[in-house]
């Protein structure tokens, strides 16, 4: 059964950080892709960072500089560090996984879905 579980999300003020976590069980991100989304209220949900087995990322234009998508640790762990942040980069955040090989941001590619976590910036 594969899981992925968020944590790391608060209420910070413009120009705080947050580190984002996702936690997957039953599952190895070593060959696939994963990535971090983010819904706002009343908006669609927007491909945020992604991180491909070989390591190669991509990032949605707003949070390039400013975000960074990592993987590692004992516990199969995606992260994401968000600094300089901006009250529109509110929202819930959701991490995924995705059976491709490369790394992309369209949600249509990701079948594996955690619960969320919410980020707050005001």
């Amino acid at each position: 059964h594969v899981q992925l579980v968020e944590s790391g999300g608060g209420s910070v003020q413009p120009g705080g950080s947050l580190r984002l976590f996702c936690t997957a069980s039953g599952y190895s991100y070593s060959s696939n892709c994963m990535a971090w989304f983010r819904q706002a209220p009343g908006k669609e949900r927007e491909g945020v960072a992604a991180i491909a087995g070989d390591g190669t990322i991509v990032y949605t234009d707003s949070v390039k500089g400013r975000f960074t998508i990592s993987k590692g640790g004992a516990r199969n762990t995606v992260y994401l560090q968000m600094n300089s942040l901006k009250p529109e980069d509110t929202g819930m955040y959701y991490c995924a996984a995705s059976n491709s090989r490369i790394a992309r941001l369209e949600s249509t590619a990701y079948s594996i879905w955690g619960q969320g976590t919410q980020v707050t910036v005001s």
